[in-house]
């Protein structure tokens, strides 16, 4: 365990809108003490709603916490930027606006926080916090039906007290970072990740090129309502923050789907889920319809892939029947050709005997040509010397009459 810095630690609170949600997150920060010195920061991205601004005035007026506001809206990761360069000494949690805390929720955080040297940002367990989700695991929940806020986290500090688990990623609704690890892996990304979404993940994904770790902080329960700030445009943000996110770490999806896969959260649930049993028949009747949810959900997806694979199967049958029907076409069509190339090679070879014969026909018919022209020859030869011979010409007038 590395000693705890004695600095005082600064709560960010961005807020843009959302009154009672903000009311509740920075009321039930400043009800519950802490031995952990802090610092409560509220950072008014220009809210348009005119009672959330006469609201946080009234706490700064009050010196409850430190506002600072921007005069125009800036998007949610410069106004956390804005709260994280405040004091350049001193840890920080972000914390977002629509959020409630309970009991020694940073004293937890903190002691989490300083378990190693190398650990660079903490996360506790939600109802909404995908990989840090309770009761349901990566899902948006509701509070375990019967249970307050203060109810279950006390049951969290019981189940898990001082225990973690290292996580791939921190999940930005409430995030302890050490002001080491901020220093040697920067900002949040502005230009990337504007309007929120997206940039705790490529914080960490650079954290840990650092050999920073991140850790999921077992025995601290936050409540997260989720998307006030963002509830109209919300779907497209995060779809646009997982875009850029494996453009920028391409192995961070497969990072992220493993741990997923593998689920080590699980043993801190259920012993969470143990204590509810403990704590009422009601909760655990609760908790083993949770756990009949759970395996109903699990035969489900089982069933929907074994439905996909046998479509798929099916489909590939389909798909081979017809490569060997077109196979058989095809080595039909070469038989075809094959038996047409033989008839056309015999015809071939039929009239290449025929030309030959006619060949030797047509030599023959030559040699009897010029036999006959040199016969022909000879007999002009023979004429010319009757007609010159003595005798033609005393029979000539013999022949006039």
């Amino acid at each position: 365990m590395e000693t705890k810095k004695t600095d005082p630690v600064d709560i960010i609170v961005p807020v843009y809108r959302g009154l009672t949600e903000t009311r509740r997150c920075l009321e039930s920060i400043l009800e519950q003490p802490q031995q952990q010195p802090y610092e409560l920061i509220a950072i008014d991205d220009a809210s348009p709603e005119p009672e959330l601004t006469t609201y946080l005035d009234e706490l700064a007026a009050n010196q409850r916490l430190t506002l600072l506001r921007h005069a125009v809206n800036k998007g949610f990761v410069a106004a956390a930027n804005s709260g994280l360069r405040l004091h350049l000494e001193r840890d920080v949690v972000l914390l977002n606006s629509d959020t409630e805390v309970h009991g020694n929720w940073l004293d937890r955080l903190a002691q989490c926080a300083y378990a190693n040297k190398r650990i660079g940002t903490v996360t506790p367990f939600s109802n909404n916090a995908t990989i840090c989700s309770y009761p349901y695991f990566c899902r948006d929940n509701l509070l375990p039906e019967g249970l307050t806020l203060a109810e279950l986290d006390t049951l969290f500090r019981r189940a898990n007290a001082g225990r973690w688990l290292e996580i791939p990623t921190a999940i930005g609704f409430c995030m302890y970072i050490r002001r080491t690890c901020l220093e040697e892996t920067g900002y949040f990304d502005e230009q990337q990740f504007g309007f929120g979404y997206g940039e705790e993940n490529d914080f960490c994904m650079r954290a840990s090129q650092k050999d920073w770790r991140h850790l999921l902080c077992a025995d601290t329960f936050v409540y997260h309502v989720g998307g006030v700030s963002f509830s109209d445009r919300a779907a497209k943000l995060q779809a646009d923050a997982q875009t850029t996110l494996a453009t920028l770490h391409p192995e961070y999806p497969t990072i992220i789907q493993d741990f997923i896969r593998e689920d080590p959260v699980r043993s801190l649930r259920l012993a969470v889920d143990q204590e509810r049993a403990r704590f009422s028949p009601e909760q655990a009747s609760q908790v083993v319809m949770e756990q009949h949810q759970v395996f109903a959900d699990l035969w489900e997806e089982h069933a929907l892939k074994t439905s996909a694979l046998e479509k798929g199967l099916r489909e590939a049958e389909g798909f081979l029947s017809q490569a060997w029907g077109e196979l058989r076409e095809r080595d039909q069509a070469i038989i075809d050709a094959q038996h047409y190339v033989r008839e056309r090679e015999a015809d071939i070879a039929s009239l290449e005997e025929r030309c030959h014969v006619l060949q030797d026909a047509l030599n023959q018919a030559q040699q009897n040509i010029l036999l006959l022209q040199q016969q022909n020859q000879q007999l002009n030869e023979r004429l010319e010397q009757i007609y010159a011979s003595r005798s033609w010409r005393y029979t000539k007038f013999l022949r006039r009459s």
